[in-house]
């Protein structure tokens, strides 16, 4: 049943909310509305406050939505998106052009958004606009012009378009002290950082054990999450071990946040590029041929 037009929250508390969905960071969203963090904080707190509902939940230096947050998002993107495109069609501000990409939050995370703003410093007249969640969508039907996913070749659609491969080694903080996970003991004495999201054996703490024949091993704790950037930046934090996605921690190995324990293994997935349209507009096909130089340089 809907909700009558006079209980609906204000216009502004859902852009701050939307903003913020869109990057998930409420820095880059307060540098999008031209606002201070706090301010956006107080949206996104008196929406919550208006709705009953907890719909972000701040985790150190990351964000996430709640169920509630997610489906809440996923309409009011589009709402906005729509009004958006109205009023530049009737006040002629149609000078920036449009890239719309889905990804997971962890594919946007940690592989795109760090190398996002080298595309948009090449390409000043191009708007990319990220939507990060992990639904399967219908690109066309929601407006969106490409989609990086993750899984194996027979699970995507035709003419889907390989980035790299899935490759998965331990790592942790060089604060840890630890240079392999060559005994069982290196790992006993540890905590683990487990996903707890979608089961996926090559990301389970329990799968590499067994291969290594320490099915029956005991480690010092298991910290969990639901969120894959999340489980990273509580291993750059020093907190416990984590099983790292070589293509998206590659920079944080490089530059020594994290340091690989062990030989990468290689996981039965790959990371997929797929595109609304077979003959897109000259913005996406820009940002498609960013995307192949980018994954190129992943190695995998």
């Amino acid at each position: 049943m809907s909700s009558p037009l006079i209980r609906l929250p204000s216009l502004d508390l859902v852009r701050g909310f939307v903003a913020v969905g869109r990057r998930m960071s409420i820095t880059l969203a307060a540098q999008d509305l031209c606002l201070t963090q706090s301010a956006v904080s107080r949206q996104i707190l008196a929406l919550e406050e208006a709705l009953g509902l907890k719909l972000l939940v701040r985790g150190h230096r990351s964000i996430a939505f709640t169920p509630e947050g997610e489906r809440l998002f996923r309409s009011a993107d589009s709402a906005v998106q729509q009004l958006q495109d109205v009023v530049g069609a009737l006040t002629g501000r149609t000078g920036r052009r449009m890239v719309t990409l889905t990804s997971t939050i962890g594919v946007t995370g940690l592989w795109l958004m760090p190398r996002l703003g080298a595309f948009l410093q090449q390409h000043p007249d191009i708007e990319v606009r990220v939507s990060a969640n992990s639904r399967s969508m219908e690109l066309q039907a929601e407006g969106i012009d490409l989609a990086i996913r993750y899984g194996a070749r027979e699970a995507m659609p035709a003419g889907a378009e390989r980035l790299f491969g899935e490759e998965i080694v331990p790592v942790a903080h060089p604060s840890l002290g630890l240079a392999a996970l060559s005994a069982p003991q290196s790992v006993q004495a540890q905590v683990l950082l487990e996903f707890d999201g979608p089961y996926r054996p090559w990301l389970q703490w329990s799968h590499w054990l067994e291969r290594q024949g320490c099915k029956a091993l005991h480690p010092r704790g298991v910290l969990r999450f639901n969120q894959y950037d999340q489980l990273i930046h509580a291993a750059v934090a020093g907190q416990g071990i984590a099983l790292g996605r070589r293509a998206l921690i590659a920079p944080m190995l490089a530059d020594g946040r994290l340091v690989a324990l062990g030989t990468p293994q290689t996981a039965p997935v790959e990371y997929w590029l797929i595109q609304a349209e077979a003959n897109p507009a000259t913005e996406v096909r820009e940002f498609i041929d960013w995307i192949r130089a980018e994954a190129q340089a992943v190695g995998c």
